[in-house]
């Protein structure tokens, strides 16, 4: 087995290459494994790495034991520049979209908060396997961001527009029963059985052929309906407010203009 690790000043993501499959984990549990602009950037670095691999059939995704990630660190947002929070929005996109691009499935294991740009990654995962400690949504209402149209897909791929419109409209939580309910979890099994349980689905997969898993996972992509437009991921007067009032642990003052 090879062990790729890469520190970054907050946290680290880790890659273990075995004959067939690559697990990924994400490991700053001391902020609910929340991904700073670094940390984005070296997600992206592990993933094309681990995609380009001509041994790995299955990717595995995961976070430290209880956590997935609470996606991108909003307190880091606090010191930046409304260009520079847009540039990291441009890093995280780029990040999710390597593990939908990557030619062989992905299996994401949910054992924790997948919030955010995290609830994001989870959904660019081919298959999402979770436990009762997962939570799931997209809380963007209370931070200014202006979610765009590569993010809203993901969701409504799965869930249909009026659900997920509802789901971002009103920054709803939804536990890891109701999310399995509505198909954003495949299936759902205890903590300590999660690694035990994602290695067997790996298993499985891997014991198809590796031109039929290809062909499955591009004929899916091109099932996708796509429109590709210029967007602002953050609004420039109630994105800094949002952030400051989250990190202050208020409710966020926004402006009522237009």
């Amino acid at each position: 087995m090879r062990v790729h690790i890469r520190r970054v000043p907050d946290g680290k993501i880790t890659l273990q290459e075995t004959s067939k499959v690559a697990i990924i984990t994400i490991n700053r549990p001391a902020a609910r494994n929340a991904l700073t602009a670094n940390m984005w950037k070296e997600l992206a670095r592990i993933g094309q790495l681990a995609g380009n691999s001509t041994k790995a059939k299955v990717i595995l995704l995961r976070g430290t034991p209880g956590q997935f990630t609470a996606g991108a660190d909003i307190k880091e947002f606090c010191g930046m520049t409304v260009e520079e929070a847009e540039q990291a929005f441009v890093q995280m996109e780029e990040a999710i979209s390597v593990f939908e691009k990557v030619p062989m499935p992905v299996i994401a294991a949910v054992d924790g908060p997948a919030m955010g740009a995290g609830f994001i990654l989870s959904l660019a995962c081919d298959m999402r396997i979770g436990t009762l400690k997962a939570r799931m949504g997209i809380p963007v209402g209370k931070l200014g961001i202006t979610v765009g149209p590569s993010f809203m897909r993901r969701i409504i791929r799965l869930i249909g527009p009026s659900r997920a419109t509802e789901l971002v409209y009103t920054g709803k939580l939804i536990d890891a029963e109701e999310a399995a309910g509505m198909g954003l979890l495949n299936r759902l099994i205890t903590s300590e059985d999660l690694d035990k349980a994602a290695l067997k689905l790996a298993g499985v997969v891997m014991e198809q052929s590796g031109a039929s898993l290809r062909a499955v996972k591009r004929a899916a992509q091109h099932c996708e309906w796509k429109q590709e437009e210029t967007w602002s991921f953050v609004d420039p007067a109630d994105f800094p407010e949002g952030c400051l009032a989250f990190a202050e642990k208020r409710k966020p003052k926004f402006s009522t203009g237009e």
